[in-house]
């Protein structure tokens, strides 16, 4: 489940407690956990309705919309078999920006960093973690698809991989596209 800042950071705040979805099969479980822009988030509870449910005044509120007819409308943008009326909650915030900006490694620090990406290599049809990270390193705020195109792979895929090294404090998210992390510039340097 995508969130976008606004909602992420309305969770947060708990001004937003719920999220609302159109899918044509669960994409949340109840106990699940999402990680945001701003931290993590905790799927409290996931209630299936029919495709043509129409969200209440109250469901509108609590996910942020200022009525019903606004949250409608964004619902019926996208026709599914469902509709999802999921309540979230903040869990903890976002640790990644301060592991990002830890620059100060060990050699046991890059053993470890090491170790995780020979294993997401290992698990893959050809090793691509440090490629990626050199990339990236080259080619600051270029968009995914550029780069994705760049590698043969496809956009969530890509995306997918990015945010496993993000995972790990080594890339930044931009708005447009990526940059190494002060901490994934010390691994790279020090490896």
């Amino acid at each position: 489940m995508l969130l976008n800042r606004a909602t992420a950071q309305g969770i947060a705040d708990g001004s937003i407690t719920v999220v609302l979805r159109r899918w044509d099969s669960p994409r949340a479980r109840v106990g699940g956990t999402q990680r945001t822009q701003v931290g993590t988030i905790h799927i409290d509870d996931v209630v299936e309705k029919p495709g043509r449910y129409r969200v209440s005044a109250a469901e509108a509120r609590a996910a942020g919309y200022p009525d019903a007819k606004t949250a409608q409308a964004d619902l019926d943008r996208r026709p599914a078999a469902h509709t999802y009326v999921i309540t979230v909650s903040f869990l903890a915030p976002d640790e990644r920006p301060d592991l990002a900006a830890d620059d100060t490694l060990t050699a046991d620090d890059v053993a470890a960093i090491a170790a995780r990406l020979g294993r997401w290599d290992a698990a893959a049809e050809t090793p691509w973690t440090r490629d990626y990270l050199t990339t990236i390193g080259d080619n600051e705020a270029v968009r995914a698809p550029d780069l994705a195109a760049g590698f043969g792979m496809d956009v969530p895929r890509f995306k997918r991989r990015v945010r496993q090294l993000k995972g790990l404090g080594l890339t930044i998210s931009l708005d447009v596209g990526y940059r190494l992390s002060p901490r994934g510039r010390a691994f790279l340097r020090m490896e």
